[in-house]
């Protein structure tokens, strides 16, 4: 390998490692009062836009796709907010890498898991999605003639996004999964299941 090559290499880590830090301490300072808002998160994009035209560090473009569908209708609601909020926290933390799909053995998912219909069906979404954002779900869910909404007595499945963690307990979205496990215990027919397997019946 030549030795222009070679310092090619190393500036390109260079430049990964400092922004990858520099996004670190934005996340930090993001997340110190414990909420993201609508201007927070359209500053976090600008910076990820920014920093996506130079090279296709993973974490950094996986973020910004992320970001992007969140804004994609100039409005950050709760929902979005409460899921940057934790994104960041965990990727802050050092405990998360963003964009790597991580399988939880503790969340509670049917087993075996059901088969999955739509029509007159009612699906609720909680976690973090590949697929896209919660909207883009219930989008896909009724595009096949099921209703998408909260988690109520109507509920037939409750669907987890692949990003979540061991620690679903402790994050927002743990509060409907606990719900859902409660109402099974008390014979609601509600079925857990993971995006894997949902997407896996919209093909």
């Amino acid at each position: 390998m030549s030795e222009r090559a070679l310092h090619r290499i190393f500036n390109r880590a260079y430049i990964d490692d400092r922004q990858v830090n520099e996004l670190l301490g934005i996340s930090h300072g993001l997340i110190a009062d414990g909420k993201i808002n609508q201007a927070e998160a359209e500053y976090l994009h600008k910076w990820l836009v920014a920093n996506t035209a130079y090279h296709a560090n993973p974490i950094i473009a996986n973020l910004m796709t992320r970001v992007s569908e969140m804004l994609s209708d100039s409005y950050l609601d709760d929902d979005e907010s409460q899921e940057l909020l934790e994104t960041l926290t965990k990727f802050s933390g050092g405990d998360f890498e963003i964009g790597e799909l991580q399988k939880s053995t503790s969340l509670p998912l049917n087993d075996p898991p059901p088969a999955l219909s739509f029509i007159n069906k009612r699906y609720c979404f909680t976690g973090t999605f590949a697929f896209g954002s919660r909207k883009d779900c219930e989008q896909a869910v009724q595009e096949m003639k099921a209703e998408a909404g909260s988690l109520t007595r109507k509920t037939d499945f409750l669907v987890i996004g692949v990003y979540a963690t061991d620690s679903w307990a402790h994050s927002s979205f743990g509060r409907k999964i606990e719900k859902a496990v409660d109402m099974q215990s008390q014979g609601h027919p509600i079925q857990i299941v993971g995006e894997e397997h949902w997407v896996s019946f919209l093909n």
